[in-house]
């Protein structure tokens, strides 16, 4: 079949057709029903351009039954006052800055903050080691500016430059992950709140509304960390993991449940004793000591985060619907456990081997699960 040129640029600008679902929608998109009924519910103060108040932004993050019956979903769960001091941070002139361990929904919570405040999460850098200053800044159209030279038509704005004109939330991922002189681009952004533009003697002020969301992994402490000119900048929020087996059993059983449903995949019948199961062994490999705090244990070299467990059982769910029974069997998620874990094959193996024969092996229903994982070890 041959697909023309224009026809798949076309796709590409104007996004997929009508009976193409996106794989990830947006928040903005996925979650539009609830963010309709909190603006129509909200009676609060809203600051300048925000789409619902402060309140209805931390419900929308944290959950709860609207008084005409609308249930809205978590999106977060953890310390409510967190969420608060993250909402309330960013209804004042100050950057937030959320800090946290691989996995602790930091990007999760940086787009839905976005979504609720500004109804547009897609004011997006991501920041790598490649970032440019552009990117933060402005580029130009080479086109324009050979053909007429520096003007604002030949101008393309970044968008951290859109977010300051228009008001709007804008978020960079990744912030240490940046060179630490493209990192301070922000600086002047930040504390000035004007872009200037020296090739045209002009400068963009941001309008109220504006603010900033960066993300940072406390892991990559040593890569590109922050001035303090520019951390003083920001008011920092850490995101921990969470506080209980619980806690992260239902995190990782709604995501599931939510990827599920975009990949079309069926409902795992009685799922939930397979993601304890996961989820336990990452806690205890990540604390260093078993749930009873009866054996000590070594840890491996990786995170084994909740966003790497949500990884693990969401494969083997797919595992058990293509190729077993449709049912979530420890042989579905023994594999991802073990590339989870086993990240340094030298150090990381002999770790895990430990923990199989010194906590797996002797837990009292849980053998299944230890045949399951020596065979994929083996």
């Amino acid at each position: 079949m041959t697909v023309s040129v224009n026809t798949a640029v076309t796709t590409a600008v104007n996004g997929p057709k009508d009976d193409a679902a996106a794989l990830r929608p947006h928040a903005e998109d996925a979650f539009a029903d609830e963010l309709k009924a909190l603006a129509a519910a909200d009676d609060r103060p809203r600051p300048a351009r925000w789409r619902l108040s402060p309140w209805a932004v931390a419900t929308y993050l944290l959950g709860g039954t609207l008084p005409d019956g609308t249930v809205i979903t978590p999106k977060y769960v953890g310390p409510r006052r967190l969420v608060e001091v993250a909402v309330t941070t960013l209804a004042t002139d100050r950057a937030l800055l959320l800090l946290g361990v691989p996995g602790t929904a930091k990007t999760w919570v940086s787009e839905h903050l976005a979504a609720a405040v500004s109804g547009d999460s897609t004011l997006l850098v991501q920041g790598t080691a490649g970032t440019p200053e552009e990117a933060i800044r402005y580029g130009w159209n080479y086109a324009q500016l050979l053909a007429h030279g520096p003007s604002r038509d030949a101008l393309v704005p970044s968008p951290v430059m859109r977010a300051m004109s228009e008001g709007m939330t804008a978020r960079v991922e990744e912030l240490t992950r940046i060179p630490a002189d493209v990192q301070d681009t922000l600086i002047t952004i930040l504390s000035e709140k004007t872009l200037p533009i020296a090739e045209l003697g002009q400068e963009v002020q941001a309008v109220r509304g504006f603010n900033l969301i960066a993300t940072a992994n406390d892991r990559d402490r040593g890569v590109n960390e922050l001035s303090s000119a520019l951390r003083r900048r920001f008011n920092t929020v850490v995101l921990p993991l969470p506080e209980s087996v619980e806690a992260e059993v239902d995190i990782v059983s709604r995501r599931v449940d939510q990827l599920g449903r975009s990949l079309d995949l069926p409902t795992a019948p009685d799922g939930i004793a397979e993601i304890r199961r996961v989820v336990t062994v990452f806690r205890e490999l990540r604390d260093g000591v078993t749930a009873d705090g009866r054996t000590k244990v070594k840890s491996p070299s990786g995170t084994l985060s909740t966003a790497e467990a949500i990884s693990v059982v969401t494969n083997g769910l797919a595992l058990s619907a293509h190729f077993g029974d449709g049912i979530l069997r420890p042989a579905d998620v023994a594999a991802g456990i073990l590339g989870a874990v086993v990240r340094d094959p030298a150090a990381d193996r002999v770790v895990w081997q430990e923990y199989l024969e010194a906590v797996v092996r002797e837990r009292e229903g849980w053998k299944d699960f230890y045949r399951a994982c020596r065979e994929v070890s083996a």
